[in-house]
């Protein structure tokens, strides 16, 4: 079996082509069942974000992957590979494993370290449990991933620093006033960078915004959005009085607010600190703002060097965690070796059996006399000789396995006990089983399908 990943993100296809592979969340378990009813696919998980989709498979045919994975996309999508093969990647094996350590990690994502990924990956696992489309392989990797992504986050603390203009200036807030609950936000301006900060305020807590700007029908949108109130910028004044918190980004070529005028407005404040954040270019506040008392102002600049300190902190971090996924690599490699004990000591235990049944037969026809006491006697024991022989071997695989040519130890044991033919016929009896489960999502999905569609008439006719 083989670990495949195939997929577009945000590094190899604009957003033009992105939004062209993106599954409706409806859709998904559909998608899930015809992913794994493609030829040479034995599991699959669909993980879709803003950023990325991706597709993970267990494929019993490594070079035809490929192939199969460009022919569903096409089906799916109605879209020509031609459209999607440049913008494609698929990795194999330890590359799909390493991949989906680091997306669920982070380090694979836009702001590196987002902790938004990891549970966007559980859910898509959750998904496709539910919808039966993984097994032992996936079953254990993506358990694995996900407790792997957990510990980097809280081991490495990649997550905790502000990596966003707009998130540095919600955490310096939080520094001065702990908590944003029951705090009033003015926002001078209505642009995009005002919107994005006040939304992280808000989320954070905040009470109420209120928006100051030159066009009142424009600070009025705004407002809508976080049920605020609008007022023209002839009102600042009166608004510095109540709030907490003004956040300034107008495309005004003048200062918006001077120093005196602060001022005059914080005596009437009894002493209440007053959060500045100036992100317009040029500067909205007069930079003498920020030596009166009980006033935090910060500018772009300083929101800006704590972003780049904070993400060169993060990719040192990620060097931590890559070396973290190296160990996790060698572990689920280990596992994977004792998948392929696994039928190999079941075939000798098999064979075993079939040995100790043959001569219990034959020595029952040769001692015909042999009491049921006798023969119960006779059948332990030899049983007894035969597992006590096999124990040493069977452990000795096991951890031959696990070592650096344990493919070829597993090769060698094969073949001196002889169960070619027993491993033989195992498998034929995994892609039997494996057939008649495929039948069976088959004809469930065609039920689905039916019921749908039978559904419809039924409907029309109530409605009538």
């Amino acid at each position: 079996m083989h670990i495949v990943v195939a997929g577009l993100n945000y590094r190899t296809a604009p957003v033009s082509i992105r939004e062209k592979f993106t599954f409706a969340e409806g859709d998904l378990p559909l998608a899930l069942k015809q992913l794994k009813e493609t030829k040479s696919v034995m599991e699959s998980v669909i993980v879709g974000t803003c950023n990325r989709t991706e597709l993970y498979i267990v494929v019993d045919r490594e070079h035809l992957c490929g192939h199969y994975i460009r022919g569903f996309i096409e089906n799916w999508f109605g879209v020509s590979r031609d459209e999607f093969n440049s913008h494609l990647y698929i990795y194999e094996n330890d590359k799909a494993i390493d991949h989906l350590f680091r997306v669920a990690s982070g380090l694979d994502s836009m702001v590196i370290g987002e902790t938004q990924i990891l549970g966007q990956v559980k859910d898509s696992f959750a998904l496709a449990q539910q919808t039966k489309t993984t097994g032992i392989m996936f079953n254990t990797l993506f358990k694995q991933a996900v407790t792997f992504a957990k510990r980097a986050h809280t081991e490495t603390g990649i997550g905790d620093n502000p990596v966003s203009v707009s998130y540095a200036a919600v955490e310096l807030g939080k520094r001065i006033f702990g908590s944003y609950e029951h705090k009033k936000v003015l926002i001078i301006g209505a642009g995009k960078m005002s919107e994005l900060t006040v939304k992280h305020l808000y989320a954070n807590g905040a009470d109420k915004v209120i928006v100051a700007n030159r066009t009142l029908t424009r600070a009025q949108e705004l407002a809508e959005k976080f049920q605020g109130v609008a007022c023209t910028m002839d009102k600042l004044n009166a608004c510095l009085e109540e709030v907490d918190i003004v956040i300034s980004s107008t495309g005004a070529a003048e200062l918006v607010l001077t120093r005196e005028q602060v001022a005059a407005v914080l005596q009437k404040r009894r002493s209440r600190p007053l959060f500045m954040i100036d992100i317009a270019v040029p500067r909205d506040l007069d930079p003498a703002i920020g030596s009166l008392s009980n006033v935090f102002l910060y500018d772009i600049d300083n929101l800006q060097s704590i972003v780049n300190t904070h993400l060169q902190e993060r990719r040192e971090t990620a060097v931590m965690i890559e070396q973290m996924i190296a160990d996790e690599l060698q572990t689920f490699e280990q596992w994977t070796k004792t998948l392929g004990i696994s039928p190999v000591i079941q075939a000798l235990q098999t064979k075993a059996s079939s040995i100790h049944q043959e001569t219990m037969d034959s020595l029952m026809k040769k001692l015909p006399d042999l009491d049921e006491r006798e023969l119960k006697i006779i059948r332990k024991l030899t049983k007894s000789i035969v597992n006590q022989m096999l124990r040493d071997p069977v452990n000795r695989i096991k951890e031959m396995a696990s070592e650096r040519h344990g493919d070829e130890a597993l090769d060698y044991f094969t073949k001196i006990f002889a169960l070619e033919e027993q491993l033989e016929e195992q498998e034929r009896a995994e892609q039997a089983a494996r057939q008649l489960e495929l039948e069976d999502v088959q004809n469930r999905w065609k039920e689905e399908l039916l019921t749908k569609v039978s559904l419809k008439p039924a409907e029309a006719l109530s409605k009538s």
